[in-house]
């Protein structure tokens, strides 16, 4: 009976240490398959929360200027010019009295001077509307002087200066301001 009991022990020993072995690699496992998900949750959580905070910022962007900011005048005719330009009938009458409105009426004889020559928008100097634009402040004499860089849909640039006077008034577009930078 002792061999039957030793015999009784080992396997209960085998056993034993069979079960050891198994909870062991189920914790291992369980170990390597916590290691592993929680950084891709944290990553996941980190993305959403990153997705979440672009979306928000995006829809908080705003633009400011002030109507005696010479530089603010011109970002607003562009932008109001290229989305006449833009929307149904090319803008047909509102690009009239964009015109009319912001730029100065001698000037506006040179534009539409321009055009007959060109063949082309005298104002965006070209016979399409631009994907996007920006309007930079380029300095100041006894005028305002600005930078307007358009980009295209093919993903080129062109770059206008324009001139305005004290009283608010395009006086001039062109590749060169009136002091000649």
């Amino acid at each position: 009976m002792h061999s039957s009991n030793s015999s009784n022990n080992s396997n209960s020993s085998a056993t034993s240490a069979t079960a050891h072995r198994r909870g062991r690699r189920a914790a291992l496992i369980a170990g390597l398959v916590a290691a592993t998900a929680l950084p891709l949750g944290i990553t996941a959580s980190a993305e959403a929360t990153s997705a979440d905070a672009t979306a928000r910022t995006a829809a908080f962007r705003s633009v400011s200027g002030q109507p005696s900011n010479s530089v603010t005048r011109i970002a607003d005719f562009y932008g109001a010019y290229i989305d006449a330009q833009s929307g149904p009938g090319e803008g047909g009458n509102l690009v009239t009295e964009l015109r009319k409105y912001y730029v100065d009426a001698d000037h506006l004889k040179e534009i539409e001077a321009w055009e007959d020559e060109n063949y082309a928008d005298g104002v965006l100097r070209a016979q399409n509307v631009p994907a996007k634009w920006t309007v930079t402040d380029n300095g100041k004499a006894d005028h305002s002087e600005a930078v307007v860089t358009m980009a295209w849909g093919d993903g080129t640039t062109t770059k206008l200066v324009v001139d305005m006077n004290r009283d608010h008034e395009i006086i001039h577009i062109g590749d060169k301001g009136i002091g000649g930078r």
